[in-house]
């Protein structure tokens, strides 16, 4: 059969999601700074965009202090000292020698000399009397800050507190100890090249034999630098592996004494709690044991991170939620969370009256669409927020009422069908938003947990209360009578909980709970540290934290 060329007419259906429906739906997943970040974006590129600032959230220093709505008490006062011959500080500016100007007055050039017993040339040498006389309004300009910290310059404020020096590195720190830690300037570019290899933790990571080979030095004398390195603060930096980095810490506290050397040497079986092994071979006591662990947990295993430039953004709650008098939800939409943009239609229609080319009439219709349709967005995502949030609610009302324990199962599909939406808008107006409660601000994907099934068929049980009821069962054991995996399963049954072994051991380690044969070595020595202790009558404190795992 010969291959030939030929044309159909097809016609299907197909959902093509446009530029701006794909935007629509980007806005449901943007927490509140990417919102407010992504509508300055867009107020900088269309001209029909502006903010709505008519609550007066911004006020400069003179609006709020020296506004013009002066009360009636104000313009007595002033009054009367304008009879009197006094004048207002709020009118007035201080001359050199500490006298008020009235508004308008100048300062000359002549009484700054006598003042300063110089010239003008001497004190503004980039500006030698150009100018005979300082305008009173320039004066005026020169205001120093409130107590809040707002500052006004040329009639625009700004806040002192938003003006922050450079964060502190890690290499800048270490890089000033070089200078004063060594004399000669090839052991400080040697040092350097060290402090080069750290980690963000602020461990060495570096081979020191191949640095030697590579700059041409002996490796003895970078391995006696590198002594002098540890000794930088903080304590445990340079350090090759935790247990050298523990052991700088120790150093510089005066507490690096043998047994505590061979700790360290042994911290996986610190980590698996086997204080016999560990007592054989620091030989010390079960006492001892524990003070021991008490200082290694008072240790910091990553001392770089102290220069962590990182900056934490505080969390806006997108949705308030309070219980009424009459006993039913009020639920908001939170104002401070809403971007509040307007569409300058009068701005709009004096530019179409203009005569303009067709590209610069494109160009503004473009901008108008775009704008409505923004605000068409912003008001479509702060009504989906409000739906789910109030489904979220309904659904949730025991743990809202009575805490953790009475947290339901619930996912998205639950959430989804009850509001008659698609589970991914679900999903995405759920990403990264916050309620605030009575319990606190709760991340919207909090309420959405996995369901464990019940016995004898009763409701299901969420994930997040069968954990409550783990570390509840764990914190109430007695050392006596440490709680393993198979009896906790056995104990939570007895509640109503069919769950397996399995699934006991995953949730323990979530929550960083040891195992029960760790459980029990800890409290034993715990237990025969305070029995020799009772007989002795003397009470030691151990404050070991059964979290801490190697």
């Amino acid at each position: 059969m010969a291959l030939s060329a030929k044309l159909d007419l097809r016609q299907t259906q197909a959902l093509v999601m446009t530029p701006l429906l794909m935007q629509s739906i980007r806005l449901l997943q943007l927490t509140h700074v990417e919102l407010e970040q992504f509508i300055e974006q867009e107020i900088e590129k269309n001209p029909l965009l502006e903010r709505d600032e008519a609550n007066g959230d911004y006020f400069t220093l003179e609006e709020r202090s020296f506004g013009s709505d002066r009360n009636s008490a104000d313009e007595g006062e002033f009054n009367e000292n304008a009879a009197s011959g006094s004048v207002d500080p709020r009118d007035a500016h201080l001359d050199s020698n500490d006298h008020w100007l009235e508004s308008g007055e100048t300062i000359s050039s002549g009484s700054m000399s006598d003042t300063f017993d110089s010239s003008l040339e001497n004190i503004f040498p980039d500006d030698p009397g150009t100018h005979d006389l300082i305008a009173g309004d320039l004066a005026s300009q020169w205001k120093s800050s409130s107590g809040d910290g707002y500052v006004t310059t040329g009639g625009e404020g700004f806040n002192l507190e938003q003006v922050t020096a450079s964060p502190l590195t890690m290499r800048d720190h270490v890089t000033e100890q070089i200078l004063f830690a060594f004399e000669k300037p090839a052991d400080r570019l040697i040092a350097a090249e060290l402090a080069d290899h750290l980690d963000e933790m602020g461990y060495l990571r570096a081979d020191i034999a191949e640095i030697a080979e590579r700059i041409g030095v002996d490796t003895a004398h970078i391995e006696a630098l590198l002594i002098v390195l540890q000794t930088f603060e903080p304590a445990g930096l340079f350090a090759r592996d935790l247990a050298e980095c523990l052991a700088i810490q120790l150093r510089a506290r005066n507490r690096l004494d043998p047994a505590m050397h061979v700790l360290l040497q042994n911290l996986e079986l610190l980590g698996k709690r086997d204080f016999h092994s560990l007592k054989k071979l620091c030989q010390v006591a079960d006492a001892d044991i524990l003070d021991m662990l008490r200082e290694i947990q008072l240790l910091d295993p990553k001392p770089g991170t102290a220069f962590s430039s990182g900056v934490a953004d505080s969390i806006v709650p997108d949705v308030l939620v309070d219980l009424a008098p009459d006993g039913t939800w009020r639920i908001e939409l939170n104002p401070d969370a809403l971007p509040r943009v307007l569409v300058n239609n009068s701005y709009y229609a004096t530019l179409s009256k203009t005569k303009g080319s067709a590209a610069e009439k494109t160009f503004l219709s473009e901008c108008l669409q775009n704008a409505n349709w923004l605000t068409r967005s912003l008001d479509q995502r702060a009504q989906t927020i409000l739906k789910v949030a109030s489904e979220i609610v309904r659904q949730q009302e025991q743990f809202l009422l009575h805490g953790i324990a009475h947290l339901k199962p619930l996912n998205l599909r639950n959430v989804a069908d009850a509001i008659g939406m698609h589970e991914s808008t679900v999903s995405r107006v759920t990403a990264n938003k916050y309620m605030l409660t009575k319990r606190g601000v709760i991340e919207l994907r909090y309420f959405f947990n996995a369901g464990i099934s019940a016995t004898e068929g009763g409701e299901q049980h969420s994930s997040q209360s069968v954990r409550h009821q783990i570390r509840q069962l764990i914190d109430a054991e007695k050392p006596s009578d440490i709680l393993s995996d198979d009896t906790i399963v056995d104990l939570l049954k007895e509640q109503g909980v069919d769950i397996a072994r399995r699934t006991v051991a995953k949730y323990r380690e979530a929550m960083n709970i040891a195992s029960s044969v760790q459980r029990r070595r800890e409290k034993k020595a715990q237990a025969s540290v305070r029995k020799v202790e009772g007989k002795s009558g003397f009470v030691h404190h151990t404050g070991v934290d059964s979290s801490v795992s190697g």
